[in-house]
């Protein structure tokens, strides 16, 4: 049984008040939406306009997303929790999206430092993290093509959601994943060729 308040809002969603009841979750979006840019805000390095922006365009989008989706809603979760798992994907899709606009610029040393986490590397590995970050951009630079570097540093450096790369490029996921995975891969074999990972840690 659905509680009291998700009754209400499929009630107002889906009767003659649904104008008024759309314009009171697209304020619950916003809320959510700032909550999350804001809970970002400090790594992203964003703040104002820019940030405020970032938010408008999420609470509008996940507000499309959830009206289309709403006559699947069954009601095996508070509806509020529901929409606000809209609302944080789309906050991340334009997180995303925002700084792949920039991704023609060089990787920051930011960047470089989260790919051995990324990568999956042991403490003791990222502590050599030095010679690793040097032989994992000689890989990026000179061991894959350019739609795998492309692909990698987008999903993998910049965190950018897959969804959000294949609808940017205008792919399909399987051609994007496998070009993440021969990216990881071709990677992987180049730092086993000049001693920075053995061959068990490569697998």
């Amino acid at each position: 049984m659905a509680d009291e308040q998700t009754r209400e809002w499929l009630a107002d969603l889906r009767g003659a008040s649904y104008v008024s009841a759309q314009a009171r979750l697209h304020a619950l979006l916003l809320r959510a939406a700032r909550a999350e840019t804001g809970r970002r805000a400090g790594r992203l390095r964003l703040a104002g306009p820019e940030l405020d922006d970032i938010a408008h365009q999420a609470a509008d989008d996940a507000l499309v997303s959830i009206l289309r989706k709403l006559p699947e809603f069954r009601g095996e979760s508070r509806f509020t929790t529901w929409v606000y798992k809209f609302v944080v994907f789309e906050v991340g899709a334009k997180v995303s999206r925002h700084f792949w606009a920039r991704a023609a610029q060089p990787l920051e040393t930011e960047q470089w430092e989260r790919l051995p986490d990324r990568f999956g590397f042991s403490p003791e590995q990222a502590a050599q993290s030095a010679d690793l970050l040097a032989a994992v951009r000689e890989a990026v630079s000179t061991v894959l093509t350019s739609r795998q570097r492309d692909a990698f540093v987008a999903i993998v450096a910049d965190g950018m959601p897959l969804d959000a790369y294949v609808a940017e490029i205008g792919s399909n996921r399987n051609a994007v994943y496998k070009a993440v995975f021969d990216a990881r891969r071709k990677i992987r074999a180049h730092l086993v060729a000049h001693g920075h990972l053995g061959e068990d840690e490569a697998r």
